[in-house]
């Protein structure tokens, strides 16, 4: 197997993934990815698609992820490693799709409208 690469994004966050057979190091920009997300619970979405699809340690993932904040980025990175896999395997699709790792979450930040603080908060009413 040569290099599969795939796009996965959210928010704002846009994630590039290189995926080769190996022995399982996740490198994101260039660090290891528990270094680039210290959190646990982000680290735990980087490797769900391996866990969903019940393979660990068989291919060495490269990302490069740029754009939104931390938990977009992570999010990002899933979706690409997910659709990488089912790029290798078509039988990876049933599990990561039930799971919504290959649909794009199209949410992002409402914009800030005129006359109006925030998006939706108003200044405060006054009768008189």
């Amino acid at each position: 197997m040569e290099m599969i690469n795939a796009v996965g994004r959210r928010k704002a966050s846009v994630a590039r993934i290189y995926l080769t057979s190996g022995s399982g190091k996740v490198t994101v920009n260039g660090k290891a990815y528990e270094v680039y997300f210290p959190q646990i619970h982000i680290q735990q979405k980087i490797v769900a698609p391996f866990k969903a699809v019940e393979i660990g340690g068989e291919y060495d993932v490269k990302v490069n992820v740029k754009g939104g904040g931390f938990k977009g980025q992570a999010e990002a990175v899933r979706m690409a490693i997910s659709k990488a896999l089912v790029e290798i395997n078509a039988e990876y699709r049933k599990p990561l799709k039930d799971l919504k790792y290959l649909k794009r979450d199209s949410r992002v930040v409402e914009r800030k409208k005129y006359g109006k603080p925030k998006a939706r908060k108003s200044f405060q009413f006054s009768k008189r």
